[in-house]
């Protein structure tokens, strides 16, 4: 039984690197789509499992082929196909559909939809035990199906979308708000975080959304909308110069500074100084260059002196760079 897993496009290369180096190099894997391949050997559990804690950083999204055509069968075959792999008859199940490219494979997904509906399965997008996922590729469509436990997303392909409203700060916020989510990430009630490079306050604003005072650390301005908040502290200093001086000590630190990976770990291990014993730390490790995994592995040995590393990951809105959710030992 083969497995798909879906990257951001240019980084198929480095995710077929990691799953050979961590199941062995007589593993296939074979590249059917721009952003997604298939790969035959491992359990997609023991693949979830690699990807949770970081072994694997550059998959994003995991399901089980169970079938692959050149045009999705009629609905009755369609429904027995989806229901004859599952271990009980589901009163509802989840369905998603993305194409290789920017569509939203919106025909299939309804064609699925219809099929389960007429054989009195509840379908919605998400939040369901089992999903099915539909990728339309230019030479096939292919089928999945998984626990949600075992996805590592609960969006199609990984492809989480976000609303642009007219109070976000920053586009930087979708990364640290798609970590939380992702991760099931919980924040103290009323704790304490250290926003690193803050400006324009993206992170920040997050942040306050989840109940956290902040301060807010860089030479920079923050967004007028912010410094009305009394719980937000505006710091217009450098994180150095700020460590050298604060006498705070926080539940939380977040840092999504432009430097290279190792830097910014280096960074995180002053922080660590400022955090509270089991305290949480989300940092993105800026990628790009001829090799980003070997990087962001390095950024990883230099996080790995203060903290347990609890995940890593190339998300939707990374870009060329990995978030990575540690604590401190």
């Amino acid at each position: 039984m083969s497995v798909l897993f879906s990257v951001a496009a240019d980084s198929y290369e480095w995710a077929v690197r990691e799953i050979r180096g961590e199941f062995g190099r007589e593993v296939r894997i074979e590249r059917i789509g721009g952003d997604i391949g298939r790969v035959t050997g491992p359990t997609v559990h023991e693949l979830a499992q690699a990807c949770d804690v970081g072994r694997i950083m550059f998959v994003r999204h995991l399901t089980v082929e169970i079938g692959s055509f050149e045009e999705l069968p009629p609905d009755y075959e369609l429904a027995e196909l989806v229901l004859g792999e599952l271990p009980e008859y589901p009163k509802a199940l989840a369905v998603q559909a993305w194409t290789d490219g920017a569509g939203t494979g919106g025909s299939c997904y309804h064609r699925i939809e219809q099929a389960l509906t007429d054989r009195g399965v509840t379908v919605t997008r998400s939040d369901q035990e089992y999903v099915v996922s539909c990728f339309v590729g230019r030479r096939a469509v292919v089928l999945g199906l998984n626990r949600l436990a075992d996805s590592l997303s609960d969006w199609p392909g990984g492809r989480m979308r976000l609303a642009r409203g007219e109070e976000r700060v920053s586009r930087s916020e979708f990364k640290l708000e798609e970590a939380i989510a992702t991760f099931g990430l919980e924040l103290p009630a009323g704790g304490k975080a250290v926003d690193l490079g803050a400006s324009p306050g993206g992170w920040t604003r997050i942040l306050r959304q989840h109940g956290q005072e902040v301060w807010s650390v860089d030479p920079g301005g923050l967004d007028p909308r912010l410094l009305a908040d009394r719980r937000i502290h505006h710091v217009q200093t450098t994180a150095g110069e700020f460590f050298r001086q604060n006498r705070v000590g926080f539940d939380i630190v977040v840092n999504d500074m432009r430097m290279d990976q190792v830097m910014s770990a280096r960074m995180m291990l002053d922080a660590a100084a400022h955090l509270r014993r089991g305290g949480l730390a989300v940092v993105t490790l800026k990628g790009g260059g001829r090799n980003p995994l070997d990087g962001a592995r390095r950024g990883l040995d230099v996080l790995r002196q203060e903290y347990d590393v609890l995940h890593a990951r190339q998300l939707h809105h990374n870009r060329n760079e990995i978030t990575v959710v540690a604590r401190k030992h």
